[in-house]
């Protein structure tokens, strides 16, 4: 069975403005707006802290255009935060800079947000990857998002670049991850029957007042409230290109693996969210290192083993997509280790030298780009 859609895809970054010579993070992304809406339009915007710029890449209709929207983006912002005596680094926590020191941006959606979480939502200093793949059926939409749960935390461990927080080594590959817990409504999401079930949960959390829409459900995987995509926010954000494409080539895989299962009235068994959360706490601890479980065969496996399993599950519609070259740099991800693994490994070999750790994330943030 050939497909029978395409399944477009849309990456959101979120960079760190660093000052390259003190290495810390600067609370500046106002001075980069002006020309860079210029440039970019709707696709450049700041985010709750000041030291932090988002950039979305347009519709993509395979991993190749995917890639050259990365790359132009990154550029883009790179040659603005330059002409301001500044840099951009993509990893999800900033080795040394502390929370308390950053400026909030000067917004309403903002505010009302410092105001609901208080001391979680000024220390949610974290730097995400977001991928849609374009999904227009709401029913298809759910379908596939019960059953990808299980893969998210394979996907997690391959993103990992978060191991230092506040000047500190904190043990985990992905300390992202558990700061991002502080808030609702995050992690693994729940099974839902439908489609229906989904929109009843949703209106009940507009009624009663505990959102406003559906943008401050922040799951790991949610199908988005205003576009017609399913949206992955589990993963860290990477520094290298090759990686990040990587990536969204296996969760747009993973998805039309799903997909082509679902039209075939089969299915990828459907676990428990508590069982599933054992193993993303694995994935954000020990990273590509550890084990996650196999709950099918109820026994530990390796993580670099279980993502070649995932591999191989989704073969099928791999050379459909088009996006083989992009799968196959995953081998080379699982054999030379993540971000996290290069920043920990810089770490030890210079003595605990965490500027050292921000200039490799310079560098590694431009590679291939500029």
């Amino acid at each position: 069975m050939r497909l029978d859609r395409k399944f477009t895809i849309g990456i959101e970054e979120e960079f760190q403005i660093v000052d390259p010579n003190t290495r810390e993070l600067r609370s500046r992304v106002d001075e980069m707006m002006a020309e860079g809406r210029m440039i970019l339009g709707e696709q450049i915007k700041p985010e709750m802290h000041q030291s932090m710029v988002e950039v979305g890449t347009n519709i993509c209709h395979n991993v190749q255009e995917a890639r050259s929207e990365v790359v132009r983006l990154r550029r883009t912002i790179a040659e603005l935060a330059h002409r301001k005596g500044l840099g951009i680094v993509a990893a999800s926590t900033h080795p040394i800079s502390h929370w308390a020191d950053q400026q909030i941006t000067e917004h309403e959606r903002y505010e009302a947000l410092i105001e609901e979480m208080q001391q979680h939502a000024r220390a949610l200093l974290i730097f995400g990857m977001h991928v849609h793949v374009g999904i227009d059926d709401p029913e298809v939409a759910i379908a596939i998002m019960n059953e990808v749960r299980y893969m998210l935390p394979h996907i997690l461990a391959l993103s990992t670049s978060s191991p230092f927080w506040i000047k500190r080594n904190t043990g985990m590959k992905s300390y992202r991850a558990e700061v991002f817990k502080h808030f609702p409504r995050t992690g693994i999401p729940d099974h839902f029957r439908s489609a229906g079930e989904f929109q009843r949960y949703l209106d009940l959390l507009v009624k009663t007042g505990c959102i406003d829409n559906g943008k401050k459900i922040w799951w790991d995987v949610r199908p988005h409230p205003f576009f017609p995509t399913l949206e992955y926010r589990v993963c860290d954000i990477c520094p290298r290109v090759d990686d990040t494409i990587a990536i969204a080539a296996l969760i747009q895989a993973t998805t039309a693996k799903l997909y082509k299962l679902y039209k075939q009235n089969l299915g990828f068994r459907i676990y428990h969210r508590a069982l599933i959360q054992e193993n993303k706490w694995r994935a954000a601890r020990y990273g590509l290192d550890g084990k996650l479980i196999d709950f099918g065969k109820q026994t530990e496996v390796p993580v670099r083993d279980l993502i070649v399993e995932l591999l191989e599950f989704v073969d099928d519609v791999v050379d459909e997509l088009g996006s083989r070259n992009e799968l196959n740099h995953i081998y080379k991800m699982l054999e030379e280790g993540t971000s996290a693994d290069r920043q920990l490994r810089v770490y030890n070999e210079s003595g605990g030298d965490l500027k050292a750790v921000v200039d490799l994330l310079l560098k590694e943030t431009l590679e291939g780009v500029m």
